[in-house]
């Protein structure tokens, strides 16, 4: 919906095809699970959605809204949630609410799947156009259009990536991945072993110990998993562990852990994080998905050989959304108007190949290559403002995303409820929330050299937060 308002600013006929019966991704959920398919194998998964009951932002709603919508509390208005780090219904409210605002509706064709994109033939990169196949999941009509671009904003979180477990096929008792997870009920009295300890990880296994007997959370490092955080958990909780990596699974129940270790288990889940996937896209080869890399893609948005008709919007990880895939949008919206212009395809492909051998270099594996907050934060606040005039976030605003990112690292069960903000940051949220006038003589979008300064601080210690 970022992509689709820009494009309509930019005076571009547009058409949403979007699954699920409403608008919000991830944001909308959905209770229903695939029983058959736990661990969400087939392609594309049944139903895309994997968000869970429990879950909290982790991010300030304060640094998280569009450029000229913010993401403002609504107290008093019944089912929404006005605290800093709501519920996921109410990021699911807000973008309906930006929806109507702008009067996206009526390009949106909902329960409407994509089945096939590709290039018309014959075409040449001036008269390059795009026949998409869709079909409405109501009435089963299947429809073939062409159009002269094609954005492809289908996000990253519904398509599992699973590890390889010596004893996986022969393990007999329930495996899935988190994907499928929705809320405990289902989990009352059972042995739970987590595969992973990420964000999603830790946020499951706290809402499973409340009803299960014991929950064992594995990582292949145990001594970089047991942050502040994590030591607060198990020392809170009686019924959760940590544990190494699962060193194999055995038919009657039992997980052994690298160590030589051992619990019998009622259920397996994998919180392994997800995959891209693009299985209605045929672009000849053009675009792949190698290890969680897609490309060759300039700046995570363009493919050098297809641009600017063919872009993704949603792809970069650990960014501030919806803002940072607004000023993607933003930059797509111009390039296509013509308002901007690419480089050369040998220049952006050139671009392309010194971001792998950087990202190499600093040892950051291929399946990071989209990952930009926990890499190179900086790249985060810059993007919009190198491509499109798009305005940074403010300097307290930054202050917010690092406290929340250290808060969580050190209490991950309470940091989103604290309340000791520094003056900067309470003086930017009363500008913010409109209580006070705005400031006349320093604009914190306009960064001096003493802010560069400040920001190049920041950078180091989110990504410092942000690895460890």
């Amino acid at each position: 919906m970022a992509a689709a308002r820009e494009l309509r600013r930019e005076g571009h006929a547009v058409t949403v095809m979007e699954q699920s019966a409403d608008v919000g991704g991830q944001w909308l959920y959905d209770p229903r699970t695939d029983g058959d398919d736990p661990l969400g194998a087939a392609v594309p998964v049944r139903v895309p959605g994997s968000m869970y009951a429990c879950l909290r932002l982790i991010s300030p709603r304060e640094a998280m809204g569009f450029s000229d919508f913010q993401f403002l509390p609504r107290h008093g208005v019944a089912g929404r949630d006005p605290r800093r780090y709501p519920v996921h219904r109410e990021m699911y409210s807000y973008l309906g609410d930006f929806c109507d605002a702008f009067g996206l509706m009526d390009a949106v064709r909902l329960n409407t799947r994509v089945l096939r994109v590709a290039e018309t033939m014959p075409s040449s990169p001036s008269t390059r156009q795009w026949a998409v196949r869709s079909v409405h999941l109501g009435d089963g009509n299947e429809k073939e259009e062409v159009f002269d671009a094609v954005v492809v904003a289908t996000g990253h979180y519904s398509q599992p990536k699973l590890p390889r477990i010596k004893g996986m096929e022969e393990w007999l008792r329930r495996q899935m991945h988190s994907h499928w997870y929705r809320t405990p009920d289902s989990f009352g009295g059972e042995v739970v072993v987590m595969v992973g300890c990420g964000d999603s990880g830790k946020d499951i296994a706290l809402d499973l110990r409340r009803v299960a007997k014991e929950v064992h959370l594995t990582a292949k490092s145990t001594e970089e998993a047991m942050t502040p955080a994590m030591s607060k958990m198990l020392a809170n909780h009686a019924n959760l562990h940590l544990h190494p990596q699962i060193d194999q699974l055995h038919a009657d129940g039992r997980v052994v852990f690298a160590d030589g270790s051992s619990v019998v288990a009622d259920t397996v889940m994998y919180c392994t994080g997800y995959t891209y996937s693009f299985p209605f896209l045929d672009t000849g080869g053009a675009v792949t998905v190698d290890d969680n890399r897609v490309g060759p893609l300039f700046e995570h948005v363009f493919p050098p050989s297809l641009a600017p008709s063919l872009s993704f919007v949603g792809v970069p990880r650990k960014v501030l959304i919806p803002w940072f895939f607004e000023a993607q949008g933003k930059w797509v919206a111009q390039v296509l108007s013509g308002r901007r212009a690419l480089p050369p395809v040998e220049e952006m492909l050139r671009s392309v190949e010194e971001h792998y051998r950087a990202r190499e270099a600093a040892g950051v594996p291929k399946k990071y290559t989209h990952d930009i907050g926990g890499v190179e934060p900086l790249k985060m606040y810059e993007f919009g403002e190198k491509y499109c005039d798009f305005p940074r976030i403010e300097n307290w605003q930054r202050e917010l995303i690092l406290s929340g990112i250290a808060g969580m690292n050190e209490d991950m069960e309470n940091f989103r409820d604290r309340t000791d903000d520094s003056d900067n940051v309470r003086k930017g949220l009363q500008r913010w929330l409109g209580l006070a006038a705005p400031p006349q003589a320093q604009d914190d979008q306009n960064v001096s050299g003493k802010d560069t300064a400040a920001i190049e601080v920041d950078v180091q210690a989110m990504a410092k937060l942000l690895v460890n």
